[in-house]
């Protein structure tokens, strides 16, 4: 039985922000079989939040553009009332509810699903702009194409 560092390596996407837009680190996908993007966030106040994955070229951002192929979401909008993911519409973004609770939102990116013909193999994670007092934070859960102890890392091209 391997461990989440092994089988999921995590790394992190967006540290606890307040309601700004927010740009997650860059990921690469060159190593991955799928990736797992899980966004929190605290809403203190009740203004929704668009969540949306970006792909770029390398981890530096360059020629960031909108995933286009649907991916599968889930979310459980009242972690505080439940602890089940609701599968959601598969689609590019995700747009919480305005209902101050505490949200789990969870995209599942398959790495042939980017624009790799034109060198798309990079992953971020955006959120829109919110309000100051909604508390949003993300980590990416790597599946690694291969099996290793210590997985290469998904923030060096």
């Amino acid at each position: 039985m391997k461990s989440i560092p092994q089988a999921l390596p995590l790394i992190e996407a967006i540290t606890p922000q307040a309601g700004d837009a927010i740009t997650g680190d860059y990921i690469s996908l060159k190593n991955a079989h799928r990736a797992f993007v899980l966004v929190h966030v605290a809403q203190g106040n009740a203004a929704t939040m668009a969540i949306s994955i970006q792909q770029a070229t390398d981890v530096a951002g360059t020629g960031t553009k909108v995933i286009t192929v649907v991916v599968p979401i889930w979310a459980n909008e009242d972690c505080a009332a439940s602890d089940t993911l609701v599968r959601q519409t598969d689609a590019v973004n995700f747009t919480t509810s305005a209902a101050v609770k505490h949200k789990l939102i969870v995209f599942q990116i398959d790495p042939e699903t980017l624009d790799m013909a034109n060198g798309f193999d990079c992953i971020t994670v955006i959120t829109g702009t919110s309000n100051a007092a909604n508390i949003t934070s993300a980590v990416y859960l790597l599946e690694p194409r291969y099996a290793q102890t210590t997985p290469p890392s998904a923030i060096l091209d």
